[in-house]
């Protein structure tokens, strides 16, 4: 998207436009990045309808799952929560960052949290997890560790996982939707998946998904601000209608259904319901550190990116490359992923979706403001939320990926096999491990080790060495009898 046509009054871009300057300019810097309150305000718009549909998968993604007591999460709860974090650390963002970035439950450490952490341990335990993760990151952001650290690993390396991540994330959608399923291990074949039910597609709820898969897409391609959260809001209506009409036995987790009054009292339930330490009780040390840090890579590195995308698409960048005033922003991200784990919503971080603001022209904090204030009105809609069916709101999960991989890929440097080997399997190992850890693990593993056969293992980072040291000790534990 290209910013808003200029006014007489408002100025271009860059250009600080002609007239008296307000408190409210001054504190946002409104006029002097080249902004105007109107646009800063369509920003905000732009941004929370492009991402809003987080507030219908997350619950979904999080709720499908059960901790090791088989205890799951309520979806109204699960909708207030993601929400109420979502608004908190937008509007902090908007405030202290003085960046058009919005921040909401990532897609990726959500399914860490809900298929790696939750069946392990009790929900509790995993949410501490997430907000040790969240510490960590300020702590590395306050002493500034968190850009040396970022710089360890290689660009490359980091793209590919990326993509592992957005290629586990469109696996998981199509699972959820009935699109892929699992053959059970009874079966006489060596095929892990089939194509839905039996190796056919069949039913109501897959053809949901179908279609919004098709019409997510055509609205991505023809560029239509809001796509996902219109196919989402389209299919569910579509949904519903089938419902009314064909009485489809299930649906699964959630029945199309109107839901009688749309405004309720947000449930606050899940808020504070953490365990810091009780995970490293349940997995041991090693396994629970491993943990933490799977986490904090998910945010650390998806974060960083989207900061630097969305400023330099504002233009907001330095002559180097850089943001001014990037330590703010880093360490309220930080504040984001605590937050998340503290509400059970999973950890907060910057959506990638914010260049849709950026694109109405917004280039101040107060774009964000507008978003936290609209995802806080949307706390008394939570009835809305809920009567929305997986099959409606996978297809998301299908096209988040495609756009991750669109937007990664083309910078991996596939000539040097040292890096671009460990890229591809971070990337093919998550999906097919079915484990964010793993990928990472993988990756981390075989740059270090290739490096070193080439003859080049100078050019590792200390860091990286350490790293994959404690991942080859934890593979290594099931042998040694170390496992818990």
């Amino acid at each position: 998207m290209t910013p808003s046509a200029p006014t007489a009054t408002s100025g271009t871009p860059g250009t600080p436009p002609k007239g008296p300057v307000s408190g409210l300019d001054r504190y946002f810097r409104i006029s002097e990045r080249g902004s105007s309150v109107p646009r800063e305000i369509r920003g905000g718009f732009a941004t929370f309808f492009a991402m809003a549909y987080i507030i219908v998968l997350n619950p979904i993604i999080l709720g499908s799952a059960k901790d090791m007591y088989g205890n799951q999460l309520a979806g109204g709860q699960l909708v207030t929560a993601t929400v109420l974090t979502a608004a908190f650390s937008t509007l902090l963002m908007g405030v202290i960052g003085n960046v058009p970035i919005a921040l909401a439950a990532g897609l990726g450490v959500n399914t860490v949290v809900a298929l790696q952490l939750a069946p392990k341990m009790s929900w509790p335990d995993a949410m501490g997890m997430v907000v040790l993760a969240g510490f960590v990151v300020m702590l590395l952001v306050a002493t500034g560790l968190r850009e040396r650290v970022m710089s360890a690993v290689p660009r490359s390396l980091r793209k590919g996982i990326a993509i592992g991540i957005g290629l586990f994330i469109m696996l998981i959608g199509l699972v959820d939707a009935g699109f892929v399923s699992r053959i059970p291990d009874v079966a006489q074949t060596t095929v892990p998946l089939t194509l839905g039910t039996g190796g056919h597609l069949d039913g109501w709820p897959v053809l949901v998904f179908v279609l919004g898969a098709l019409l997510t897409l055509v609205l991505i391609i023809r560029k239509v601000p809001g796509a996902i959260l219109i196919s989402i809001v389209v299919m569910t209506i579509i949904a519903m209608i089938i419902e009314a009409v064909a009485k489809v036995p299930s649906w699964g987790l959630t029945t199309p259904k109107w839901p009688g009054s749309p405004v309720s009292t947000p449930d606050f339930g899940l808020v504070g319901e953490v365990s810091l330490f009780g995970g490293f009780e349940k997995v041991g040390l090693l396994t629970g550190t491993l943990f933490v840090f799977t986490v904090l890579l998910s945010c650390f590195f998806d974060a960083m990116g989207t900061i630097l995308g969305v400023g330099d698409e504002a233009k907001l960048l330095d002559k180097k490359g850089n943001l001014p005033g990037i330590n703010k922003v880093l360490f309220v991200d930080g504040i984001a992923v605590a937050s998340g784990g503290a509400t059970s919503s999973s950890a907060t971080t910057c959506f990638v979706e914010s260049t849709a603001g950026v694109g109405e022209g917004a280039r101040t904090g107060l774009a964000s403001v507008v978003t936290g204030g609209l995802f806080t009105l949307a706390l008394f809609f939570t009835p809305l939320a809920t009567m929305v069916p997986s099959q409606a709101a996978t297809p998301a999960l299908l096209a988040v990926g495609f756009l991750i991989l669109a937007g990664s890929i083309r910078d991996i440097d596939w000539s040097d096999y040292t890096v671009s080997v460990p890229a591809f399997l971070a990337m093919v190992m998550m999906p097919f491990t079915y484990s964010i850890t793993n990928g990472i693990g993988i990756g981390f593993i075989a740059f270090s080790v290739l490096r070193l056969a080439a003859g080049r293992g100078r050019e590792v980072p200390i860091a990286m060495y350490v790293v994959s040291a404690v991942f080859v000790f934890y593979y290594a534990m099931p042998a040694l009898g170390l496992a818990k």
